[in-house]
């Protein structure tokens, strides 16, 4: 067995996917008359500073030799990776064993690069100590990522699938023709085997990426029947080719347990804390509010592009106590879901005077309130109820403004009752 691991291939202006990338590897070893019993496709840690653009590094498993599969994927790098942008920096790995004997330092880089950060470096340091064959294109940054790749199948647990869809290379750069309402039908059939594949919130088709490249759409979800069927229920341009890519997206992965007192901007964190003041809106249309666990508070954030989930944050009052999940940067965290554990359901208001129905007025410090009308009295501040239009349980951005890799709510197996969205 041999495991090819790819890169930094892509560019944010220029295109190209390295899914792609792997899919062209893939076939080709198809082609010599190579077996390939997989595809992975690997998110690493979502906040760290020289990311792609979705931080993505792929794998294939295969029983081509590692010289031949070497060779075979710096050929297809050379060929198609975006090499004219500075800022993309191929990596490939490849390793002389099966996926799932990979050397344990190997699976402990891959489970760190989801949620920790790593140097070239020490990837290329652990790559020479396994007796792996590297090579880097530029200042050679997608070897870390492609070191991650080789090591994620003996490292993970939890895995999903995406069937990505690809287009003819004569039309990339030109405007997807996609029949929407198809795909919000398929969406509808197959849901929640098959989710993020639209955001019904605001109409929009999310599986068809915007940016430049060779993807067409890509069908996320637990199923892989049922992300094919998705697939071919969607009415488009001609499909050029098509992969089932087995995947860490949609399992949160990039989330560590954490305080607010601990904290490190360019990580991602699951934080219990009490809301430490009311929510405000700013400028922008973005929610800001602060979290505390004690003496210590952190900002959290709900940007504009999260759209109604910042009326959920609105609703938020001071000494709620919840769970918040997010990437922290500059001292921030981005809010991508949260969980009301336990909601502020009275409040302390001035008394009301039952004979004249005005609000009472202080009799002075320490002597309780009086009616200026009347002069009837009382000891101090009454309980009065509060509507609460939040729940206890998990609230999480539409499928607009998720992360590839934080897990929807109707995935399931969250520590309370969830409000998914669609």
């Amino acid at each position: 067995m041999t495991v090819i691991g790819v890169d930094d291939t892509d560019s944010r202006t220029r295109g190209m996917c390295t899914t792609y990338v792997g899919d062209t590897i893939a076939r080709r070893l198809e082609a010599s008359g190579a077996a390939v019993y997989r595809v992975l496709l690997i998110r690493c840690n979502p906040a760290i500073e020289h990311k792609t653009r979705g931080n993505a590094a792929v794998a294939i498993h295969t029983d081509a030799p590692p010289e031949s599969a070497f060779d075979t994927a710096g050929s297809v790098i050379d060929e198609l990776a975006e090499t004219a942008d500075e800022r993309t920096n191929p990596g490939l790995v490849v390793g002389a064993e099966g996926p799932e004997t990979v050397p344990e330092p190997i699976a402990a880089f891959a489970r760190d690069a989801v949620r920790d950060h790593h140097t070239e470096a020490a990837a290329r340091a652990l790559s020479g100590e396994a007796g792996y064959r590297t090579r880097g294109w530029g200042n050679g940054r997608g070897i870390i990522g492609a070191l991650a790749a080789v090591g994620a199948w003996r490292a993970l647990e939890e895995w999903t699938y995406e069937r990505i869809s690809y287009r003819a290379p004569e039309r990339w750069g030109t405007e997807r023709l996609v029949d929407f309402d198809s795909v919000f039908e398929a969406a509808d059939t197959f849901y929640p085997a098959v989710w993020d594949t639209v955001d019904r919130g605001s109409g929009e088709a999310v599986c068809v990426p915007r940016t430049p490249g060779p993807v067409l759409f890509g069908i996320r979800g637990d199923d892989p029947s049922a992300c094919r069927q998705v697939t071919n229920r969607i009415e488009s341009e001609p499909i050029d080719r098509a992969r089932l890519f087995v995947t860490n997206q949609g399992t949160d992965g990039h989330l560590r347990p954490g305080t607010v007192e601990g904290v490190r901007d360019g990580f991602a964190y699951r934080l219990d804390g009490v809301v430490a003041s009311s929510p405000e809106t700013r400028r922008g249309g973005h929610v800001f509010f602060d979290l505390g666990d004690g003496a210590e508070t952190i900002e959290c954030a709900a940007f504009e592009p999260t759209k109604r989930f910042r009326k959920r944050v609105r609703n938020l009052r001071g000494r709620d106590q919840i769970t918040a999940c997010g990437e922290v940067t500059d001292g921030t965290l981005k809010l991508e879901k949260f969980a009301v554990r336990d909601l502020v359901r009275t409040t302390r208001e001035t008394p009301v005077c039952p004979g004249c129905d005005r609000t009472m007025e202080s009799a002075g410090r320490g002597q309780g309130y009086r009616c200026r009308d009347c002069g009837t009295t009382a000891g101090g501040k009454i309980e009065q109820s509060i509507d609460r239009e939040l729940e206890c349980g998990w609230y999480e951005v539409p499928p607009r403004a998720r992360r590839h890799i934080a897990k929807p709510l109707v995935r399931g197996g969250f520590d309370a009752e969830t409000h998914p969205e669609r």
